[in-house]
């Protein structure tokens, strides 16, 4: 861009720029939903980018994205394109999209399950099996299952939003599949929709498929494949623990039984075969004892040689973690939570660990296998052998998941590492014979070391398979190259040691190596199956193999990533959005987990869009959009914060905002993801890579609003805090007009705000009279340390004093209990509604007002506290990203970070045996995560038991629950976990620190709940 065109003044440019669908899909879609399909059609940009990418580094745009809601709908779909008009079109199944080789991108229809085809079915206790859709979770249906005694054994660190599709497509196994075995020994039947719209049973006892169809010829060709070429394929599958995926032609037969078993040719076919809908299982009983014994060494390859030992010992898994994971782990949120499971070796530093796990159904019959090899443990720590510097042994089930949360989270702390160059998954779970592992590293590690790769490893040495991901630019072309040069050498490696490439994840984008392995023999057999199973190469075309005798081609490990996408936008926009940017797509945020905070809007719309993953992506969309235009985005940012609206720019505003519903601008459809945000900022510590939606989210706003015109609400939101102090002169008179049924309905239909609350009567100034110390910086400056120390200073929130004043008022009370002088500060906008909605020319001076001020007032050096804890942390975190160095010395504590230090100052005697119950704001314990078992502390202090409920987002988010269009889904997420949580306690025991959380349960319970302090000042 030129100097001429920088200096004038620019606007967001209207992106309508669309990539075309093909109109043959788009005739398919309408037939489609003529037809009778009751699942949801989505063509739009967005909801195709939001599958155009899975936890892999490629990117592929489909078509469109289809949301079946039955067997019948998924028939439907396969039988309107077997039309040969629609010949071209193509579908890929998908589930979690947490594959790591882009096992579920297409160029044609994504056919996503697991938004509606996400039921337990049917579950048989007395036989031990469950029935389900094939987009159940895998977490979920361990949840089911559970109080029957049973769970679905093969384990994987995406359990929490894997589906159980993904996982038959991929043959997944993980931790424990020496005893456990993976996915397939578990698989008693499916239920698949071939191509042409047929199903069939692979329980071959409930029928035969009808003569004619895909499903009969392909049962028929799989079946004499399998016994013509018996020799050779016994001969070519490698005898190992994990399958290398499509398809599995080896134990497809069993001989002694002299049985063919389609189920294990469909397992492992990454979609390329078949859809899977429905899945019968076997379950496993749950182990009745179980013990981890960490084991920790002075070296990576010191545990890698020492894991044989372990698996000797008759231990159920052996994981291994090298210093790089751990190191990356001690960084993140997960650390606070294992920090004493895996304590520091004093005089010794901890290059690496393995757990090593035993479980069974008698106690008696674990504890001696574990004295067994802690005896033999004991032995080698005495003589300095095998590198062991140390061990733990863990029996407590909660701890023990504790550790094995850390290590699932091991994959996304990897992509977390600093610098252009993050981890990446190519060459992420090669296997080889466990007795030949620690040498194939050695020879792994030589490679890489040669390349001059970064790396962090981690894995299943029991089974012989390794998980390592290569730090690589892939912005840079030169380091794209790298790639492939690593990756063609580890296939080779991997050969030399009589292994598998894809050990666990699947091929993907590396089906091109599949000829080499197989030989042409029999990889024209393999092509045989897939012309019988899906002559047209309709299903997840280019993945394993491609139909004999066509000329279709393989997916490559050279097509397009990511990185192709990112590098054409400018290198300083990257590094300035780096929080959108960064997400290598983990999906953490897709977590089934209803008690997780992330990602609330995500869990009750599941729709990919409105997640941290989904919004990441279709910023960096735009920013590749903005880019491509010529659009200096830093620069156009800076002028928007700078300049004032003219006249004609508001005239400007309003016409593009006319002009919205007969314009094409994709700035829409990324305003769409953003509006759902609730802005609760638990992505920002939960996701592992730190994907701070908020953060680019108001940016994204700032920027949008330049071109369009903000509605009335946000105005009435950014000016809360300006209004409120005016309002509180009159309050009865406010709380009488907004009481009013026609005030309240013309609010919700002129500015679209809902339920306001009243404000409190008698106001904050009333109740505190004549209780607090006046605030005088003069004269409170002139007092000694000694008096200082027994004053404390309440850093006013505007939520909190003006509509729950009852709570600043017992906190007056409660320091006043406790011996201390408490100061009200005036109060001072804290601007954390201005930051929400975009308003970053406005938070940015209030910001500084009010940092300039609390750093004054911090000069005094008496503790500064507030009671709401979002509104605290909105002065750590956002405060911080607006002002940087410029923000000042101060530091505002909530209740409970003042109080637990100074316990040892209060004494008391009574003891309470009633429990009472907390529910902590979503933003507290993302930000503070041990503040729940702080504020236990406290209350146990002051002899009282609090016990913590795992509750997500309350739905309210500040004004979110207020507006409008948000009314149903913070309905919706108040449902999820706080609604049924509430249901089970008694309501007057249960304590809420977060204003918006109490707010929320008094507009749906009808009852004011406290926040701690005030069960703490009734304790006293």
């Amino acid at each position: 861009m030129d100097q001429r065109s920088r200096g004038r003044k620019q606007m967001l440019p209207r992106l309508h720029h669309q990539t075309d669908v093909d109109p043959v899909v788009l005739s398919f879609l309408q037939q489609l939903e003529n037809q009778g399909f009751s699942g949801d059609i989505e063509s739009q940009y967005s909801s195709r980018l939001a599958v155009a990418t899975d936890n892999s580094v490629y990117q592929q745009l489909p078509q469109a994205v289809v949301h079946p809601k039955s067997t019948h709908d998924v028939a439907l779909i396969g039988k309107i394109s077997s039309k040969p008009e629609f010949e071209r079109v193509t579908f890929s199944p998908r589930g979690g999209g947490t594959g790591t080789n882009g096992q579920s991108l297409t160029k044609g229809i994504v056919v996503d399950l697991s938004r509606h085809m996400n039921q337990v079915l049917e579950i048989n206790a007395d036989k031990g099996w469950v029935r389900v859709q094939a987009g159940v979770v895998k977490d979920q249906l361990n949840d089911a299952v559970r109080p029957l005694g049973y769970f679905f054994s093969p384990d994987l660190s995406t359990s929490n939003r894997a589906t159980l599709g993904g996982m038959i497509n991929t043959d997944a196994s993980g931790q424990g599949s020496l005893k456990y075995g993976k996915t397939s020994d578990h698989v008693l039947s499916l239920q698949a929709v071939f191509a042409d719209g047929s199903v069939l049973e692979s329980d071959l006892s409930l029928g035969l498929p009808e003569s004619g169809t895909f499903a009969a010829n392909a049962l028929q060709v799989t079946e004499a494949v399998c016994r013509d070429k018996r020799e050779q394929i016994v001969a070519k599958f490698p005898p190992l623990n994990r399958f290398l995926t499509g398809y599995d032609l080896k134990n497809a037969l069993d001989e002694e039984r002299d049985h063919f078993n389609l189920t294990r040719v469909l397992c492992g076919a990454e979609g390329s075969l078949v859809f899977i809908t429905e899945a019968t299982l076997n379950l496993t009983p749950i182990p009745q004892a179980r013990t981890l014994v960490n084991v920790k060494y002075n070296s990576f390859d010191s545990a890698l040689r020492n894991a044989p030992l372990m698996v000797e010992a008759s231990a159920l898994s052996v994981e291994t973690v090298d210093s790089k994971v751990l190191n990356l782990a001690k960084q993140d949120i997960v650390w606070h939570s294992v920090s004493e499971l895996l304590a520091d070796v004093p005089g010794k530093e901890m290059q690496g660990i393995n757990m090593v796990e035993y479980a069974g159904q008698s106690e008696q019959e674990v504890a001696a296998q574990v004295a067994s090899l802690t005896q033999r443990l004991d032995q080698m720590l005495e003589q300095e052998q095998a590198g062991i510097i140390g061990y733990q042994v863990c029996s407590d089930l909660a701890s023990i998941n504790l550790i094995y949360n850390m290590r699932k989270k091991a994959v996304g702390l990897l992509g977390a590492a600093k610098g252009k160059a993050k981890p990446v998954a190519f060459a992420e779970d090669t296997c080889v014979p466990p007795q030949h592992l620690a040498d194939f590293i050695s020879e792994f590690r030589t490679l890489l070391d040669s390349k001059n790769l970064s790396y962090g490893m981690f894995g299943h040495v029991d089974a012989g398979v390794l998980h390592v991901r290569p730090a690589l630019d892939l912005c840079d072309p030169q380091q794209e190259l790298l790639m492939h040069e690593v990756s063609d050498d580890v296939v080779k490696l991997v050969a030399k040691y009589g292994g598998l490439m894809w050990g666990e994840h699947g091929k993907g984008y590396r089906s091109e190596y599949g000829p080499a392995f197989f030989g042409e023999e029999l990889f024209t057999e393999l092509r045989r199956v897939k012309a019988a199973f899906d002559p047209h190469n309709k299903m997840n075309p280019g993945k394993i193999c491609t139909p004999l005798e066509t000329n279709f081609e393989l997916v490559k490990v050279t097509d397009t990533k990511r990185g192709y996408f990112d590098r054409q936008i400018d290198v300083k926009v990257r590094d300035s959005f780096k929080q959108a940017m960064e997400c290598n797509g983990n999906g953490l945020c897709f977590n089934y987990d209803t008690s997780s905070p992330m990602c609330p809007s995500m869990k009750v719309t599941a729709d990919r869009r409105h997640s941290p993953k989904g919004r990441a992506g279709l910023v960096r969309e735009w920013l590749r959009q903005l880019t491509e235009q010529g659009v200096d985005i830093l620069d156009l940012e800076k002028q928007v914060l700078e300049s004032n609206p003219t006249i004609k720019t508001m005239i400007d505003r309003v016409r593009n905002s006319f002009n919205k519903s007969h314009e094409y601008d994709f700035s829409h459809e990324v305003y769409e993801a953003m509006n759902g945000c609730l802005a609760c900022k638990a992505c920002a510590s939960q996701c592992p890579i730190k994907v701070d939606v908020p953060s680019f989210r108001s940016r994204f706003l700032n920027i949008y609003y330049s071109r369009y015109q903000r509605p009335a609400k946000d105005y009435l939101v950014a000016n809360i805090e300006t209004l409120l102090p005016v309002m509180a002169k009159a309050p009865q008179v406010v709380n009488g007009v907004l009481a009013q049924k026609w005030v309240q309905s013309l609010t919700a239909s002129t500015v679209g705000y809902v339920d306001a609350p009243l404000l409190s009567v008698p106001t904050l100034a009333k109740r505190v009279a004549g209780q607090v110390v006046k605030f005088d910086m003069q004269r409170l400056a002139g007092l000694s340390q000694q008096d200082r120390a027994q004053h404390v200073i309440i850093v006013q929130d505007p939520f909190t004093s003006y509509y729950d004043a009852e709570v600043v008022e017992d906190f007056v009370q409660l320091l006043i209990k406790l011996g201390k002088n408490p100061i009200l500060l005036p109060f001072k906008p804290n601007g954390k509604a201005q930051h929400i909605k975009g308003f970053l020319k406005q938070f940015t001076a209030t910001a500084k007002n009010t940092a300039a001020f609390l750093s004054q007032v911090a000069d005094l050096n008496i503790p500064m506290v507030g009671v709401d804890p979002a509104l605290v942390l909105c002065y750590r975190d956002e405060y911080n990203e607006i002002l940087g160095d410029k923000r000042g010395e101060f530091d505002v504590l909530t209740v409970h970070e003042w109080l637990l230090p100074r316990l040892t100052e209060f004494n008391h005697q009574t003891r309470s045996e009633v429990p009472w119950y907390l529910f902590a704001h979503c933003t507290e314990k993302t930000k503070l995560p041990n503040a729940e078992k702080e504020w236990g502390a406290i209350f146990s202090h002051f002899g009282s038991q609090l016990k913590t409920v795992p509750v997500g987002c309350c739905g309210m988010a500040g004004t979110f629950g207020h507006e409008q269009d948000k009314l149903e889904m913070s309905k919706d997420i108040y449902g999820l976990s706080w609604k049924p949580s509430l249901g089970k306690l008694p309501k007057e025991r249960c304590l809420i620190t977060g204003y918006s959380c109490r707010s929320q349960v008094k507009r749906f319970e009808q009852v004011k709940p406290k926040h701690p302090l005030q069960a703490l000042l009734a304790l006293l």
